[in-house]
């Protein structure tokens, strides 16, 4: 199966302000090297809690952050960002709050022929063509075209950017918690419409949520992210039903279920490591109820545990 993305020790680190007098401190690491491959017409799962690294990572993969190391590669070229126009033309982001990722000055019409503009140049005869196919496509009417994003319920300003990302013909979208926002029975309506734009474009999805059960039905395979990491990977139905990261088992175990009560998971602690100070050894040792000096002394590394699925832990579940 050939390789849609490939990302090879990517990884992000933010200088830290200081003043002429303090003492010099590193950076931040908002995420630690970072390698992964994503499948053509697969759909990767991004999960993790809150400051885990998920919409840096993402980020870095459509050429909004610059990464501090590593590489990015979109089948088989490697991609820099020196180039903006070509990340452009390969892969796209949909944005988790749909309304203030559309220009409240401009029309949907001049948001919809941007990319068509900058990315292709395409004459207005062939961009109304293209805007009229992809307005289609997302079951938006035409007349919408000449409307203000205010005008919009947050379902069809999610399909309004869902069709901005199409209509520069990606073969990647990146999509940042795009039903989170949404009402439920709205959640349903995009998420179907995803499921049908990808195969009707062969697309690539690398879909980030907070949402377990949303990742766990969308997705055909599933990273674990935390603390900027990468500690557990492979196919979805793995990762929730067989975890072998404590991590991976807490983050389960801590989504509301119905009809079962609500406890609290089995932990030593609750709070992330501090990024300024990020202890030795493996970075959830302070949260894991299996941990050993071990754990706190050496970090430890993804390997493969069982069909298609690794995981970075000393002492898998």
């Amino acid at each position: 199966m050939t390789k849609a993305l490939r990302v090879t020790d990517l990884a992000k680190t933010f200088p830290i302000a200081h003043g002429l007098f303090a003492r010099a401190r590193p950076g931040v690491r908002a995420v630690r090297p970072v390698t992964l491959e994503v499948a053509t017409g697969e759909t990767l799962g991004i999960v993790g809690e809150s400051g885990c690294g998920k919409s840096t990572l993402a980020r870095m993969l459509v050429g909004l952050l610059a990464p501090s190391e590593g590489e990015i590669e979109i089948e088989g070229h490697r991609l820099n960002t020196a180039d903006p126009a070509r990340f452009g033309r390969m892969i796209q982001y949909v944005f988790q709050d749909p309304i203030s990722s559309l220009n409240p000055r401009k029309t949907i019409r001049q948001v919809m022929e941007a990319p068509l503009k900058r990315l292709y140049r395409m004459p207005r005869a062939e961009r109304e063509a293209r805007i009229a196919e992809i307005f289609d496509s997302v079951n938006l009417r035409a007349e919408f075209l000449d409307r203000y994003p205010h005008e919009f319920s947050g379902g069809q300003a999610q399909r309004i950017g869902i069709a901005r990302a199409l209509a520069a013909s990606p073969r990647i979208l990146v999509l940042d918690e795009p039903v989170s926002a949404l009402d439920v029975s709205v959640q349903a309506q995009v998420l179907n419409l995803l499921a049908r734009l990808k195969s009707e474009f062969n697309l690539t999805y690398l879909f980030i949520s907070h949402d377990l059960a949303v990742v766990e039905a969308v997705s055909d395979r599933v990273a674990v992210l935390y603390f900027g990491a990468v500690v557990e990977i492979g196919r979805a139905e793995s990762i929730f039903n067989a975890p072998r990261h404590p991590y991976t088992r807490l983050l389960a175990e801590s989504a509301p279920v119905v009809g079962r009560p609500l406890t609290a998971p089995e932990q030593k602690g609750t709070e992330l490591p501090d990024p300024l100070n990020p202890p030795p050894g493996c970075a959830f040792a302070g949260r894991c109820p299996r941990a050993t000096d071990l754990c706190r002394r050496e970090e430890p590394q993804l390997q493969t545990m069982g069909e298609d699925q690794l995981a970075a832990c000393h002492h898998p579940l």
